[in-house]
């Protein structure tokens, strides 16, 4: 099987992929913007053979890489990069070469977030009350109908970038005496709730093989737009709503041979869960390595075995709650890492700082610990963030 990587050097967990792959027995053929020579030993060792060009987003650039390998190589099997920013490029790379995947014709479907909601449409799940191509009028008329407070983001994009909580008349007002003239954005209700996500692997058939669900009891939005730090946890077990929620949407949207993240709502109000977007691509933010240490598996391993060979064999239970919790350079904290070391060291698994890129987001330094019960990684949360007041 010829597999192209794009950017397998970013992020870096992309290596693992590659590896994975190579060791299944595909050809590994990578194309990115780094230097051949600046890339790591791992993944040099996993690629069959690789392409820099100079700008990824060029599609010329790309179109004649990806033809370079076609002579050399012969049918191209799989284009991925497993990264939401290259999603649509993926597509129309696939869709040109005839590749199987994704092609053009759906991807904006799932790019758009007004767009998914006609599948969430189909499904048994709750959707937010929303309005696209959001202006002052369009955003007075739907505040008449749900109130404050609500949320306008950007309708095409991933993450917390450019999303902000409306609460008032002046908040509204300054949304969109600030807002960038180029970017369509949709306004949704807001419900108070938590963040639960279904995440897992799903093959060429259309059947899970593999799932998992991550806990975010904070606002990412509030993280991004206050510059806070971030925690969550990956749960041992699917709590059964959100897999029903999960799989209806799964079936709802026709993905097969995926990594998929879902990410849902669940009101603190009712315990109804409310959808709110699909991802096709492994979860983000140390995500896939929670699942690794809560499973004991390497998913890694599991997603190439299903890409080349259609197969995952994994447990399908998990042994413990995994729990991430990241630190801000500006921010003063109660304990020192060294603290940290001493006292939980028995749960600790990973620890590192965190690339400038991601940091508004996930921090500046991280870590993830496990435990057997809820309460503990709780707590160790809590040691982790506890800050120091003034």
């Amino acid at each position: 099987m010829n597999i192209i990587f794009f950017s397998p050097h970013f992020p870096q967990n992309s290596t693992y992929f590659c590896t994975h792959l190579k060791n299944n027995g595909a050809n590994v053929l990578g194309i990115g913007d780094t230097p051949y020579e600046s890339l790591s030993d791992p993944l040099k060792e996993a690629l069959t053979d690789y392409l820099h060009i100079k700008h990824m987003d060029d599609y010329d650039e790309v179109l004649k890489a990806v033809g370079y390998f076609t002579h050399k190589f012969g049918k191209i099997e799989r284009f991925e990069s497993l990264n939401d920013h290259w999603l649509e490029l993926e597509a129309k790379i696939r869709t040109d070469f005839n590749i199987y995947g994704t092609k053009l014709d759906f991807v904006y479907d799932v790019i758009h977030k007004s767009k998914m909601k006609k599948f969430f449409e189909k499904c048994d799940v709750t959707m937010i009350r929303s309005v696209k191509d959001v202006t002052y009028t369009k955003a007075a008329e739907f505040i008449k109908l749900v109130g404050y407070p609500i949320v306008i983001k950007p309708d095409l994009g991933a993450g917390a970038s450019m999303t902000s909580k409306i609460n008032n008349d002046n908040e509204l007002n300054q949304f969109f005496e600030q807002k960038p003239t180029e970017v369509n954005f949709i306004a949704e209700e807001f419900i108070e709730g938590n963040v639960l996500t279904y995440d897992g692997l799903i093959d060429r058939d259309g059947v899970v093989q593999f799932e998992a669900t991550h806990l975010f009891d904070q606002s990412i939005m509030t993280v991004v737009n206050t510059n806070d730090h971030l925690h969550y946890y990956c749960l041992k077990d699917v709590p059964p709503k959100v897999r029903h929620a999960g799989q209806n949407i799964l079936r709802s949207f026709d993905i097969k041979e995926r990594f998929f993240h879902i990410e849902l709502f669940e009101s603190k109000k009712n315990g109804n869960l409310y959808a709110l977007e699909v991802n096709m691509r492994p979860p983000g933010a140390w995500m896939t390595d929670a699942i690794n240490y809560s499973y004991d598996i390497d998913i890694y391993k599991e997603w190439a075995n299903m890409v080349v060979h259609n197969q995952v064999i994994t447990p399908k239970e998990g042994t413990y709650y995994t729990a991430y919790a990241s630190r801000k350079d500006h921010k003063h904290y109660v304990h020192s890492h060294e603290d940290l070391l001493s006292t939980y060291s028995p749960y600790l698994v990973n620890y590192n700082r965190i690339e400038d890129v991601f940091s508004q987001a996930m921090g500046n330094y991280a870590y993830q610990f496990r435990a057997e019960t809820f309460e503990k990684v709780q707590s160790i949360v809590s040691f982790v963030q506890d800050e120091m007041r003034n």
